[in-house]
């Protein structure tokens, strides 16, 4: 079972648009993204509890059962990539949008393993005033 999801608004309005646009309209690789976006609770962005994660948000985790521990900032899609982002665009990302400190998710890694991912700590939010912070 799929632990409850927070996303905000602003969040959706804008992943929404991505997923809407040409270039991502048919991909069904991104079906996963469009169903947590259903089944989301939406809040205003004022109304986003602090230990949820959102767009731009780099967050702790611990990966289990192996017991190591990283930080992810969760970007758009088109930011550069680099050690520690992970797009909204990837199983990952879209699996990680809207838990909260305490919540894990299950998913099957790129080589064929069952990773569960621990949400530990919020380490940085982004300004709602600026989605691209």
């Amino acid at each position: 079972m799929k632990p409850e999801i927070i996303i905000s608004s602003g969040d959706l309005e804008r992943l929404e648009a991505l997923l809407a646009a040409p270039a991502a309209r048919n991909r069904s690789d991104l079906n996963g993204l469009r169903d947590e976006l259903d089944r989301a609770d939406i809040r205003d962005d004022e109304d986003m509890p602090a230990n949820v994660i959102r767009m731009n948000t780099c967050a702790r985790f611990c990966e289990h059962p192996s017991g190591r521990e990283y930080e992810l900032t969760l970007v758009y899609p088109g930011n550069p990539d680099g050690a520690g982002r992970v797009s909204i665009f990837t199983p990952a990302g879209s699996a990680l949008l809207g838990l909260a400190v305490g919540q894990h998710i299950d998913w099957t890694s790129t080589d064929g393993r069952t990773v569960k991912l621990e949400v530990l700590e919020i380490i940085r939010q982004p300004d709602s005033a600026s989605p691209e912070a």
